[in-house]
């Protein structure tokens, strides 16, 4: 947590209105930058032509990328909208930034294989997951215990980015491995029951409100749980979180290195290679948008362009002379 009350007030606002752990340190981490950027300003003292400055300095002078400008706008547009109550002008004329996006590193089914045998074992489950069913990380730690429907061989992924529900597939081989990760929670959740200070399980949202069970209650808990209880940053109740996400940043970036393929590899790595390989496998792209969970299916087809055959799945002409030699 950051040591500036301000930052402070806004971390703990962020979190009375529910959003994510992850959310609430983007945003900060942002706002941060404009007040330094500014001087040390204070945001009260200033406003739209601020914002427009910031926002075509990150374009011009540190050339970031479309998604990183509209995130760092995202943030500001919270903390005047919502935070400070002075509202923003829709169009504040900044320099936007043109920088393309990056072609996805993908890896072949082979490097998937090596890369998985350099991973802990009480850890390869939620990589697996991940490239398995194309999961972002954020997504596979929020897994609850009730989330998997082994009768139709799917994971049930509820408020993800977009705040949007959806359903993906599910490896059968995987049921053995997350059998035992439930009789796991199922362990951690007779303890959790039996401590008079336990307060259950956080859920989003009004959920706890609608369903005042619900924390307690064993289908409700973290597929993959810390083995720590905590206290709730926006509360102090004692809960049972789920694992954190720099262990398994670090576990894939080690593992990366153990097996020595060369490229750069994060979580996310794995949820685009499992977009390619099912585009290679036949799958068509409204599909795998479906899948992926994607509002827009132009940001599903940049996985067209890592295929062997190459962009858009078109295949080149000297193909045809070189094997006809």
């Amino acid at each position: 947590m950051t040591t500036s009350p301000f930052l402070q007030s806004i971390e703990h606002f962020m979190y009375a209105k529910h959003y994510s752990k992850q959310t609430v340190k983007v945003y900060t981490y942002w706002i941060k930058h404009f007040i330094l950027f500014h001087n040390k300003k204070h945001p009260r003292d200033m406003g739209a032509s601020e914002v427009k400055v910031f926002l075509s300095y990150l374009a011009v002078s540190r050339n970031v990328a479309a998604r990183t400008q509209a995130t760092a706008l995202n943030a500001l547009v919270f903390l005047y909208n919502q935070f400070l109550n002075q509202a923003l002008p829709l169009d504040m004329g900044f320099k936007k930034s043109h920088r393309d996006r990056k072609i996805p590193t993908v890896l072949t089914p082979t490097e998937i294989t090596l890369l998985f045998q350099h991973i802990r074992k009480d850890l390869l489950l939620p990589f697996q997951l991940m490239y398995g069913s194309g999961l972002r990380l954020s997504e596979v730690l929020h897994l609850r215990y009730g989330d998997i429907d082994y009768d139709y061989g799917a994971l049930r992924i509820w408020q993800s980015k977009g705040r949007k529900n959806r359903t993906v597939t599910l490896a059968k081989e995987l049921y053995p491995a997350l059998r035992n990760q439930q009789c796991l929670v199922e362990h951690y959740h007779q303890n959790d029951i039996a401590n008079p200070h336990f307060s259950g399980v956080y859920l989003p949202f009004a959920l706890a409100t609608k369903y005042p069970n619900a924390p307690k209650e064993k289908t409700w808990q973290f597929l993959f749980p810390s083995r720590h209880l905590s206290a709730d940053p926006s509360t102090g109740h004692i809960r049972r979180h789920h694992i954190h996400r720099t262990s398994l940043s670090k576990e894939i970036k080690n593992a990366g290195k153990l097996s020595k393929i060369e490229k750069s590899i994060s979580c996310h790595t794995l949820r685009h290679s499992f977009a390619t390989h099912i585009l290679a496998n036949g799958s068509d792209i409204r599909t795998v948008q479906e899948q992926l969970g994607h509002n827009d299916v132009r940001t599903t087809e940049i996985y067209t362009h890592v295929l062997k055959r190459g962009a858009s799945g078109v295949q080149s002409p000297l193909s045809a002379i070189l094997t006809a030699e």
